[in-house]
């Protein structure tokens, strides 16, 4: 399928002031479109939009937000004219055993990644419909592959990935397409951030290749944004997740056997295992709330 030029669009990208979601606007901006950045620290939106090559601008929400999120889709429809792509791309992440977890830190993950991206749809629906445009749902390798100690990511991802399915299949007759985008482990504050902890680490390098790499950041936002231009239903940020799919019906079972194996191992020292959201966006979001 041929892409679509990103000339004069509007992007909404939220989760924009570092990792995927800086990059990605970078990028957007460099193909021409004009873009809206959207998140909870404003000192880092404001250096992000500095350095994009279009007219831009930025706006302080919480994605969970409904009506901080409705008064930001009115705002950028009024300064831009139109909304002609929007990308779900806020997220956090906690790690640890469930049955340790803190229960606000665990709640805030579901919160942010799965309702954050359901309330950007329902702000920014009304503007896409308008302009027939592309909504992407930012999911996650965890949406295809359940993993011990990422309940809380695991369980958002699956439900952000089945929301854009189904929401696919209510609008697309009126022309907007959605799509869900994939990624592995990538080179973001978020993904350091949980590698700082020795046995998440530890246990995330005795995955199976090439599940137990760190994939730069550039290519995977490329895929990203190739997915974009062609309106795609599912983007892969990395090569092989395509092929996941197709086995995807067998993994719960083969990461049960396996991750008992490993969970044996490292039973005496999950106690350590850090509680809370990881990386800099992580801190970002728990002060906001504080």
């Amino acid at each position: 399928m041929s892409g679509k030029s990103l000339e004069g669009q509007v992007a909404v990208v939220t989760g924009a002031a570092r990792g995927v979601g800086e990059l990605l606007a970078r990028k957007l901006s460099a193909r021409g479109a004009r873009v809206a950045l959207v998140g909870l620290e404003p000192g880092e939106l404001k250096r992000v939009a500095g350095r994009l090559h279009t007219d831009c601008e930025h706006w302080y929400a919480d994605v969970t937000d409904h009506d901080a999120m409705a008064r930001v889709a009115r705002e950028v429809e009024e300064r831009f004219g139109r909304v002609d792509i929007v990308v779900a791309n806020a997220g956090v992440a906690s790690g640890g055993p469930f049955a340790d977890s803190d229960p606000d830190a665990w709640r805030r993950v579901i919160e942010v990644n799965l309702i954050g991206g359901a309330v950007t749809a329902r702000a920014f629906l009304p503007a896409l419909l308008e302009s027939r445009g592309y909504f992407l749902q930012i999911a996650s390798l965890a949406a295809i592959t359940p993993a011990p100690l990422m309940t809380a990511y695991c369980a958002s991802k699956s439900g952000v990935e089945a929301f854009a399915h189904s929401l696919r299949t209510e609008i697309g007759h009126k022309g907007v397409k959605v799509g869900v985008g994939y990624l592995s482990w990538t080179d973001t504050d978020m993904v350091r951030g949980a590698d700082q902890d020795e046995v998440m680490r530890e246990l995330r390098r005795r995955l199976p290749w090439p599940s137990n790499r760190t994939y730069p950041l550039g290519p995977a936002v490329d895929r990203i944004v190739a997915g974009i231009e062609r309106r795609s239903a599912h983007v892969y940020a990395q090569w092989w997740l395509r092929g996941m799919q197709s086995v995807r019906g067998h993994l719960p079972g083969i990461i049960a056997a396996v991750g008992q194996r490993e969970m044996r191992r490292f039973e005496p020292r999950l106690a350590g295992v850090r509680k809370g959201l990881v990386g800099a966006g992580g801190a970002a979001d728990e002060q906001r709330r504080q």
